[in-house]
């Protein structure tokens, strides 16, 4: 598609060299990484300006959370998704691992069950097992490529003594889908009857694509009087992970009281200066910047299906309905190579392995297509000529 001369989303930006996780990490410099969840974008020039205004300034000390950073929080989800949020109902924090951390701890015991809906992101497995909980899966439903959850399995899992937590990933990664009021509903009505609190992790809200509008947990937890929190962030939408900048949300006073007690515990409470000037900048003027890239990232979507369904027909890609990582079925390839994602990296392309996200991701890969689409297709090329051989 065609983009503003200041959303150039076909340069390729060296990364290499500048101390960049995805790009450092490998001893290999011919590696190609396409696995984090880390754009190979520049972010959006409101957030940069904004940025360099701060650095120009030149002090650098203590900040605090200003009232405009509540207020844009308060602004962009009601004007993105007609969410109404009040500012007490908003706690910040330096980072979304550790929102969702200090939430979990805030809604849980030593020892309850969390449910997950696997294959599910990594991070959430240590995250339940630090805050010394215990895992229990309801695997979702595979239906060639789509993904739908388990309602009966859902309800016997709640249903169990000591499982007092939903852990939800809404929109979903790795499986890129956008949860739907009605599925949302449904979740709420068996949690709500079997005394289930839900943590929804909505860092991808922002990356939904076309038809398949986010639809915020918040509105209906509050309609089934449940305990409930969002957790969110500005991060993954305008690539500003690095930065550490994220907050939960909830209706109930005592639930924002021990997360932002467990937060202070942590001292993790308060997002650094410039992720504060970021969050501001990126809510107030990145809104032309957000719907640009993610047209570019649909395209890049396309592509990859199209190029897949021609050149590599034993995989199967899974619909991208939100975020910038696309599910891949390899389970095809098993009998000739079962581990893929190693291989791979041996070939110089870096991508998941599905087992990161559960027994049910084996045989799957996770790939980052937020890249310009030249690097998109080295990727798949190498891809390519490694399953040839197979």
């Amino acid at each position: 598609m065609d983009n503003p001369i200041e959303f150039n989303f076909d340069e390729i930006i060296t990364r290499r060299g500048t101390a960049s996780l995805k790009w450092d990490a490998a001893s290999d410099p011919a590696v190609l990484p396409m696995w984090i969840a880390d754009m190979d974008f520049r972010t959006s020039p409101a957030i940069t300006e904004a940025l360099a205004n701060q650095v120009a300034y030149g002090i650098f000390g203590y900040p605090i959370v200003t009232a405009a950073f509540y207020q844009t929080i308060i602004s962009w989800w009601l004007s993105k998704y007609q969410c109404a949020i009040e500012k007490q109902w908003i706690v910040p924090a330096a980072g979304t691992a550790h929102a969702i951390n200090a939430s979990i701890r805030a809604l849980t015991k030593s020892n309850d069950g969390i449910i997950v809906q696997t294959p599910v992101y990594n991070q959430f497995y240590s995250m339940v097992e630090n805050c010394g909980c215990r895992i229990i899966e309801n695997e979702l439903i595979n239906i060639d490529g789509r993904y739908e959850i388990n309602f009966e399995d859902l309800e016997l899992k709640a249903s169990a003594p000591n499982t007092t937590l939903l852990l939800l990933c809404n929109p979903h990664n790795p499986l890129g889908r956008v949860w739907t009021k009605e599925e949302l509903t449904k979740i709420a009505s068996i949690c709500a009857a079997h005394d289930v609190a839900v943590l929804s992790d909505e860092v991808y809200a922002d990356l939904s694509h076309g038809k398949h509008l986010h639809q915020p947990f918040l509105p209906i937890g509050i309609t089934y009087g449940l305990r409930s929190v969002t957790c969110s962030s500005p991060g993954k939408s305008f690539n500003l992970s690095g930065l550490q900048v994220a907050y939960a949300i909830s209706s109930d006073q005592t639930i924002t009281e021990k997360i932002s007690a467990q937060l202070e515990f942590l001292m993790v409470a308060t997002p650094n200066l410039l992720a504060i000037t970021a969050l501001i900048a990126a809510y107030t003027d990145g809104g032309e910047w957000l719907k640009a890239v993610k047209g570019y990232i649909y395209d890049n979507y396309i592509f990859l299906k199209e190029y897949c369904e021609r050149e590599l027909p034993i995989i199967t890609v899974s619909d991208l309905q939100a975020g910038y990582l696309v599910w891949l079925d390899c389970r095809g390839l098993a009998s000739r190579l079962p581990k893929i994602a190693p291989h791979l990296l041996e070939q110089e392309l870096w991508l998941n392995d599905g087992s990161l996200y559960g027994f049910a991701g084996e045989g799957f890969l996770r790939m980052n297509i937020a890249c310009p689409k030249l690097q998109l297709q080295k990727a798949l090329f190498k891809l390519k000529m490694v399953l040839a051989r197979y």
